[in-house]
């Protein structure tokens, strides 16, 4: 089943009202993104091969490259039970709260429209996440055309992190599956409470609250071999450290007291996670806010 909707189009009613949920499904797979037309045919395909059936959530943040279309064709080819949304908000985390509105299952991943997820990806989640306490499950990243040998040295480094720093994160929100009833009672993504980047490490800051976040071997993802530039969106070497000293027992003051007012001065707000590239097409695109709630 394939749906596609834009608030503006006229369509009312409660999320998820025109689709009931398969019972046998206990995953969604929220997916947004802005100009990915080169990516999300083989991340899309990626999601269809899993061993779990998913549903498929995709929230386009205003793109201008044909994205939407691109996306909605592959969730055809592949059969998926998916739906296609707009949030012109422009930032991830106003795009991420807008798909979570509609998911309505157990579980969701949280995945980036150019990373490509191994069939078992879905499956080890939900082991992890069956797990008494587990609330999130944190995947590791891998380099394209990565061997076993690779994968075995990044799963090292993530356990050893995860046993040293059991209360931080240690994936992006590209490798992020929740317990969806954890994700909501921490009050999901929200750009009113956190409109920079780092969303995937201030989300997991609430969510652990109320849990574990756990890690394996086999919990694994590829990002797109893509040239980026991101130097100037990344935290700083002492926001860092700083985290990692402060975060078992002082959270809320480190994100909301220390990093967020030194990325608001910085200007490092959602939407700079994008592409350089892409940067001079903002703008009129992102007009109108098309919140689904």
């Amino acid at each position: 089943m394939y749906l596609s909707f834009d608030q503006d189009a006229g369509f009312g009613g409660e999320p998820w009202s025109v689709i009931a949920p398969r019972a046998t499904t206990a995953w969604t797979v929220l997916i947004p993104f802005f100009n990915e037309a080169a990516f999300l045919p083989a991340t899309i395909a990626s999601i269809a091969a899993q061993h779990v059936p998913a549903k498929l959530i995709l929230v386009d943040n205003g793109s201008t490259d044909g994205s939407a279309d691109i996306a909605r064709s592959a969730a055809r080819a592949h059969g998926l039970d998916a739906l296609v949304l707009t949030e012109r908000t422009p930032g991830k985390v106003a795009a991420l709260r807008t798909g979570l509105a509609w998911v309505r299952t157990t579980y969701v991943a949280t995945c980036d429209a150019d990373t490509l997820y191994p069939p078992h990806y879905l499956a080890e989640a939900e082991r992890l996440l069956s797990r008494d306490g587990c609330v999130v499950a944190g995947a590791y990243f891998v380099e394209p055309g990565a061997d076993q040998s690779d994968l075995d040295a990044e799963a090292r480094k993530i356990l050893a992190a995860a046993r040293a720093l059991p209360r931080q994160c240690h994936a992006g929100g590209a490798g992020q599956a929740f317990h969806v009833a954890s994700l909501r009672a921490a009050g999901g993504f929200d750009p009113d409470l956190w409109p920079f980047i780092l969303e995937d490490h201030e989300v997991i800051h609430r969510t652990m609250a109320l849990g574990a976040m756990h890690y394996s071997q086999d919990l694994w993802c590829m990002p797109s071999p893509r040239e980026r530039d991101r130097d100037s969106i990344r935290w700083t070497l002492f926001e860092r450290l700083v985290y990692s000293a402060t975060a078992p027992w002082a959270g809320n003051w480190f994100f909301y007291k220390f990093l967020g007012p030194r990325l608001q001065r910085r200007r490092l707000m959602s939407n700079k996670i994008r592409e350089r590239a892409y940067h001079d097409l903002e703008g009129p695109a992102f007009a109108t806010s098309n919140s689904v709630c």
